[in-house]
């Protein structure tokens, strides 16, 4: 049986966003509720056949949501790099595979395009 509380977060955020990013924090104030979440450590698709370490993260991203009870929203994001060890790369997951390679939820594809301006 999932969570309850993972099960409610899935509802409120966009739709498949879970598969990607773990929720980390949720704070409410008085500008509203801010949603930590964080890139899994999954390692991308295109890069399966290499060694990779991961190096933290991107510089936060904060996206715009839709309300929640009366209340702003607010997704903190915090995007996954990754270092190729045998060439010493850093690399981050390509969004464009992932949406060209999964049927996603227009909720989903709005997301991601707040991830990148």
């Amino acid at each position: 049986m999932q969570d309850p509380y993972l099960q409610l977060a899935s509802i409120i955020l966009p739709k498949g966003i879970l598969e990607f990013f773990e929720l980390k924090q949720v704070q409410q104030s008085e500008a509203g509720l801010q949603i930590y979440l964080e890139e899994k450590n999954i390692h991308p698709e295109e890069y399966q056949s290499q060694k990779l370490e991961s190096k933290g993260f991107m510089p936060e991203v904060t996206i715009q949501d839709f309300p929640v009870r009366g209340q702003k929203v607010s997704l903190c994001v915090k995007r996954r790099r990754w270092e190729i060890l045998n060439t010493g790369t850093i690399i981050t997951r390509d969004w464009d595979l992932v949406q060209k390679g999964a049927r996603m939820t227009t909720e989903f594809g709005t997301f991601l395009k707040g991830i990148f301006g």
